[in-house]
C-alpha cells in the first residue's frame, strides 16, 4: 500500500528517489519472451514456405536484436531521468 501523503523532500508518494532492482526485474522476461515469440514466428513461416532453419535462426536474430534495443532504450531514458532528478549533467 502507498501513501498517499505527499512527501517533505516534495516526491511522489510510494516512490523513492534511486532506481531499484525491482524497476528492472521483467526485463529478463521482456528479452526471453521476445525471443521466443520470433523464434516460433520463424519455426511457422519455414513450415508454411517449406524452407529450411533458415527463418526460425533469422527469428532468434531479430527477436534477440530487437528485444536488446528494447531493454537498451529503456535503461538509457532511465539512468537519464536518474541524472535529472539527481542534478548530474548528461551523458553524451
Amino acid at each position: 500500500m502507498t501513501d498517499s501523503k505527499p512527501r517533505a523532500n516534495g516526491n511522489e508518494p510510494g516512490r523513492t528517489d534511486q532506481l531499484s532492482a525491482a524497476t528492472y526485474a521483467g526485463l529478463g522476461l521482456q528479452f526471453i519472451v521476445g525471443i521466443i515469440l520470433f523464434l516460433y514466428i520463424g519455426k511457422w513461416i519455414d513450415s508454411k514456405l517449406g524452407t529450411g532453419p533458415a527463418f526460425l535462426i533469422a527469428g532468434v536474430f531479430l527477436g534477440a536484436g530487437g528485444s536488446f534495443y528494447s531493454v537498451y532504450r529503456k535503461l538509457v531514458a532511465d539512468q537519464k531521468k536518474d541524472d535529472e532528478l539527481h542534478g548530474r549533467t548528461s551523458r553524451k
